[in-house]
C-alpha cells in the first residue's frame, strides 16, 4: 500500500516556474513507476510524465523541454519541476504510482493517487 501527498502548487505568471513534490509512504514505492497527471476544469485527466523504478522517463509532448520529473527513492519522493509555464498548464496536478513494476501513461495503470494540488498560471 502506498499513500501519496502532493505539495507545491500555487499561482504563477506565465513564463514562471513551480516545483511540485510528492511524498509517498509504503514499502512498495520503489517498485512503482511514479507519474504526474493533471486535470483542467471540464477536461479529462491527462498524463504529464512518468519515471519508472529503473530510471526510464517520458512525458507528454506539450511539456517536453519544460517539465522534468525526478525521484528520490531513499526519501520516497517524486518531484515535477515546471518551467516556462503557460496558462494552458493550469490544472489540478496529481501524483500517482503504479506498484508491482508496471509503467505507462494511462490513468488506469495507476493504483495509488494523491489528493491533487492546484496549479494556476495567469496570462
Amino acid at each position: 500500500q502506498v499513500q501519496l501527498v502532493e505539495s507545491g502548487g500555487g499561482l504563477v505568471q506565465a513564463g514562471g516556474s513551480l516545483r511540485l513534490s510528492c511524498t509517498g509512504t509504503g514499502r512498495t514505492f520503489e517498485q512503482s513507476a511514479m507519474g504526474w497527471f493533471r486535470q483542467a476544469p471540464g477536461k479529462e485527466r491527462e498524463f504529464v510524465a512518468v519515471l519508472s523504478w529503473n530510471g526510464i522517463t517520458y512525458s507528454t509532448e506539450s511539456v517536453k523541454g519544460r517539465f522534468t520529473i525526478s525521484r528520490d527513492n531513499a526519501k520516497n519522493m517524486v518531484d515535477l519541476q515546471m518551467h516556462s509555464l503557460k496558462p494552458e498548464d493550469t490544472a489540478v496536478y496529481y501524483c500517482a504510482g503504479t506498484g508491482d513494476y508496471v509503467s505507462g501513461n494511462r490513468a488506469d495503470q495507476y493504483v495509488y493517487w494523491g489528493q491533487g494540488t492546484q496549479v494556476t498560471v495567469s496570462s
